[in-house]
Parts: structure tokens; C-alpha cells; sequence
């Protein structure tokens, strides 16, 4: 499981970035976030816990965007050791299971450890004003979905956009490791 770092503590703010999407077009903290609030989640294609969410993210963002929470996820992952992280594979990816959010690739792996990013899938939830509100999970899901989970980013950012605080009780988001580049 992944613990809050010091650097994603609430309240803090959203660090920026400009990262190449699968879309082509560069994608920027600006250009992701959404009136009511942004989820920034770092996944990859390669991990079971995200692939067992993926419908499960399609779902919850495309609902998030009609409450004006915008979306962005970036695979931070060092491709060199699991060739599935590749851009070729990430485009192919985001159009197989229609992203409905840009997929951005963070090559140098700055904005990871901006976030204090610690494993895929992993969950930052900002307000407004580019709060944190919410570093938690998806659901309750693992290395399989669980369909009937409750929909706790889900819930955590309707109420983040309506009130712009997240709520009190939130759990750990847990999954692979980022594959770190060697030294």
C-alpha cells in the first residue's frame, strides 16, 4: 500500500506539468482540469490492479466530467524493463478501452515525484483551487475488479466539488510499484 508522502499532503497543491498525450497534443495541468476539481492518477498498462479498473475508470471520469472534475492519468513507469509501458502501447490502450482523459507519458519521472507518486494505480483528488482533497483509492478492487465496490474516488470528488473538501475517512490506494529508472 501506498502511504500520503510529504509531498501530497492535503491541502497542498497540485504540482504543474506538460507532458506529451497519446492524443498527439501536449497536456498541461491547465488544459486537465475541470471547474469543480482534477483527479491526476498515475497508472500504466502493465499492472493487474489497473488493468482489473480500467472499465471502472472509463465509468467514474466520464461521470466525473458532468460534474465539471476534469481527469488526466500518467504512466510514469520506466519502459525499458516492461515493454507494455512503451508510448506505442499506451496509445493503443487508451483507444482500445476509450479513454475519455488524456494519457500522458512522464519520461523524465519529475511529475511522479512532484506528486509523490508510489505505486499504479494511485489517486490524487484536487478541488477548485488545486487543493488536495482526496489520496486514496479507486475502489475497493485489487488484482480483480469488484464490481459491486463502492465508488469511493467517485463519491470522495462529488463532494469535493460540491463543498471543496474531501471526506475525513480515506484509504490508501494500493497496486505495483513505480518502476523507478536506475541511477
Amino acid at each position: 500500500m501506498s502511504a500520503i508522502s510529504s509531498d501530497a499532503r492535503l491541502g497542498s497543491r497540485a504540482p504543474e506539468f506538460d507532458l506529451p498525450g497519446t492524443d498527439g497534443k501536449r497536456h498541461s495541468l491547465a488544459s486537465s482540469r475541470g471547474p469543480n476539481g482534477l483527479v491526476v492518477m498515475f497508472i500504466c498498462n502493465h499492472c493487474p490492479y489497473v488493468k482489473a479498473v480500467r472499465e471502472h475508470l472509463v465509468r467514474d471520469c466520464t461521470e466525473l466530467a458532468s460534474h465539471g472534475i476534469g481527469s488526466v492519468a500518467i504512466m510514469s513507469n520506466a519502459p525499458g524493463e516492461y515493454p507494455e509501458d512503451s508510448f506505442e502501447n499506451m496509445k493503443r490502450i487508451a483507444t482500445q478501452f476509450h479513454y475519455p482523459f488524456p494519457y500522458v507519458l512522464d519520461e523524465t519521472q519529475d511529475v511522479a515525484k512532484a506528486y509523490g507518486a508510489a505505486c499504479t494505480p494511485d489517486f490524487f483528488g484536487y478541488n477548485a483551487a488545486l487543493e488536495l482533497q482526496y489520496r486514496g483509492r479507486l475502489d475497493a478492487s485489487a488484482r480483480q475488479a469488484e464490481p459491486d465496490a463502492r465508488r469511493e474516488l467517485f463519491d470522495a470528488m462529488v463532494q469535493i466539488a460540491r463543498i471543496g473538501r474531501g471526506p475525513a475517512e480515506q484509504t490508501a490506494s494500493i497496486g505495483c510499484s513505480i518502476k523507478w529508472k536506475r541511477a
